[in-house]
């Protein structure tokens, strides 16, 4: 059964997405690209959010040379779908075609990516042609 993921505020996406980007950082490491002018407590900022994320299931923590190292534990993919679906489940679809026919349509994809799209929805036919030949 798939987890149901809690949502994230815009600033713990930003915290995500560095993490994504980066593979793992410190709490320190996150503030000085997150808050590089500084600000009011920046440090303790970033540590709550990833407090945050890490009581959602978004994050690990692991304690490297008497530091806290962090990395995400869910993909953009999946944050993405569980966005995805949840939209469908709100906008009362039974299935995510429309949207996602729209979100194709609407955006300007490269060649790469469009061939991209073309190999996932070849694969997904082949297993769902294997699955209908065994039933």
């Amino acid at each position: 059964m798939a987890r149901v993921l809690q949502d994230v505020t815009d600033a713990e996406l930003a915290v995500l997405q560095e993490l994504w980007n980066q593979g793992s950082a410190t709490v320190r490491q996150l503030m000085d690209v997150l808050y590089p002018e500084g600000g009011p407590s920046p440090f303790a900022t970033v540590q709550k959010l990833l407090e945050r994320l890490a009581s959602k299931g978004y994050v690990a923590r692991v304690r490297t040379g008497g530091v806290h190292v962090y990395r995400a534990v869910v993909g953009r993919e999946q944050l993405a779908g569980n966005w995805l679906e949840t939209m469908a489940e709100k906008l009362g679809e039974e299935s995510l075609t429309p949207l996602l026919t729209h979100l194709v349509a609407s955006q300007r994809l490269s060649t790469s990516e469009l061939e991209d799209l073309r190999k996932v929805l070849d694969q997904m036919l082949r297993n769902a042609q294997r699955k209908n030949e065994r039933d």
